[in-house]
């Protein structure tokens, strides 16, 4: 009987582990299709069943293998997404998806302005998620949604909490109550902006000591800065908290994250500083303290801005980035970026030895700001390097014509002189032709008597005016046969 009880243990412990091991496993798609397909005839009545709508609206995939493929793995991430949503109690949450090309009409009604994007449709709100499309950081966004907008601090642990947030804004509050008319402004403020900027308050005086805040005071922390701005002119309307928060809405140092990839706007064109630093490294915590100290020392300056990415967050983008930067991840980077092309300049670290001080950090984002350092001079020294091959080109061409104009010379001279040699031998024969033609004249004058004497003085006159006038034709012919042979040439 002993050994039965022991046996029974045994077996319930395996279970016990199995059980345990199973509630840790990620969760895994289990084929049921829970993702609405949104059209002009039911996106009315499917979204009235949901407390809260996700929507993605996206570009039609078309004929493309890649694209379709690409479709297909975000909708099986939306289907997961789905199936957890479908376990969360609190909230009936659904799931859709709309054609920018076949629902047009559906887009436009619901103002999606922007493809490719995940809408969250509250009870009187839109929120739009612009962070990695995957299953676990759109839920975690959502649930994010889905938290009070404001969150209160009662002791000390939780204020330990709040202190232990560093990358976002944050804004806290000491108010008299729940009640209090400044409370409600500061959370229908807090309507506003969330989830993506934090507000806490406290009612509890102690907390209020410890954060220094005065009776509805409320502050304002810029991300991984300890000291806070203390909006001025308490009490405050909501009015006053939206316009100042939106004047002040700006970072100095931003975490890149997978949830919210550029949290202060859509405008990423342009040069940005960037850092690569892993937290968990010691040279990257390290580093990262003293980015902190830099953009703590810097609040003030408008057109410092640095983005700091965790190389541990995005394991699939690292050999991409190393790739296109020619960059060497496993230790700190900083450099500037131009977004349009990917140029960039990194600030030599000497592998992550000689870690720089907060005055030449300082230094080189001055440099930086000033264009000293600028990631397109390479595209500068490329176009000289076009404009150099360019002149040695029309060099080229220039010597080609100066030779082709040599060689056109000395074929017109060589056509002068067979020219010249022609005419010489065309008046040799015809003297050769006269002398022949007297010989002949001579002889018969002998033979004939001296009676004719006269006549013939007149028949050689006239054969003399004959020949003569022959050989002028025959010059005039040799004359103009050597014209039309120097028009042969020259043409």
């Amino acid at each position: 009987m002993k050994w039965t009880w022991v046996l029974v243990a045994v077996l319930l412990s395996f279970g016990g582990l199995s059980l345990g091991k199973e509630s840790l496993d990620f969760p895994e798609y289990d084929g049921k299709d829970r993702v609405h397909d949104l059209n002009a005839k039911n996106y009315k009545s499917v979204m009235k069943k949901y407390d809260v709508m996700v929507v993605y609206y996206h570009d039609h995939p078309g004929s493309s293998r890649v694209a379709q493929k690409q479709f297909e793995i975000e909708e099986l991430a939306l289907e997961l997404v789905a199936q957890v949503l479908d376990e969360f109690d609190d909230e009936d949450i659904g799931v859709g998806l709309i054609d920018a090309k076949h629902d047009k009409v559906v887009a436009k009604k619901l103002d999606l302005d922007e493809s490719d994007s995940v809408y969250i449709f509250t009870d009187d709100e839109v929120i739009e998620y612009d962070g990695e499309f995957a299953a676990d950081t759109i839920v975690e966004f959502i649930y994010d949604v889905l938290e009070d907008p404001v969150e209160i601090i009662d002791n000390s642990r939780e204020l330990k909490g709040f202190e232990n947030i560093e990358e976002d804004i944050k804004l806290v509050g000491y108010f008299k109550s729940h009640k209090s008319e400044h409370f409600e402004a500061f959370a229908d403020a807090a309507e506003e902006f969330h989830p993506h900027i934090k507000f806490f308050a406290t009612f509890s005086p102690k907390v209020a000591k410890a954060l220094e805040l005065k009776l509805n005071e409320v502050d304002f922390y810029e991300p991984f800065i300890d000291d806070p701005v203390v909006i001025p002119g308490k009490p405050y309307s909501e009015e006053e908290l939206v316009e100042f928060i939106e004047d002040n809405d700006r970072q100095v140092l931003l975490m890149f994250s997978v949830s919210l990839f550029f949290p202060q706007d859509d405008d990423v064109e342009g040069e940005h500083i960037i850092a690569f630093a892993e937290e968990s490294d010691p040279d990257g915590f390290e580093f990262l303290e003293i980015l902190k100290e830099v953009a703590e020392d810097n609040t003030d300056n408008p057109d410092l801005s640095i983005v700091w990415i965790d190389p541990d967050d995005f394991p699939l983008l690292l050999p991409h980035w190393e790739k296109t930067f020619g960059i060497d991840l496993s230790y700190p980077q900083i450099g500037v970026v131009d977004a349009g092309d990917a140029d960039s300049v990194w600030m030599d670290m000497d592998e992550g030895d000689d870690l720089p001080s907060v005055d030449e950090l300082e230094d080189w984002i001055e440099d930086a700001l000033s264009g000293k350092i600028d990631p397109d001079e390479d595209d500068d020294d490329d176009d000289d390097d076009d404009d150099d091959d360019d002149d040695d080109d029309d060099d080229d061409d220039d010597d080609d014509d100066d030779d082709d104009d040599d060689d056109d010379d000395d074929d017109d001279d060589d056509d002068d002189d067979d020219d010249d040699d022609d005419d010489d031998d065309d008046d040799d024969d015809d003297d050769d032709d006269d002398d022949d033609d007297d010989d002949d004249d001579d002889d018969d004058d002998d033979d004939d008597d001296d009676d004719d004497d006269d006549d013939d003085d007149d028949d050689d006159d006239d054969d003399d005016d004959d020949d003569d006038d022959d050989d002028d034709d025959d010059d005039d012919d040799d004359d103009d046969d050597d014209d039309d042979d120097d028009d042969d040439d020259d043409y």
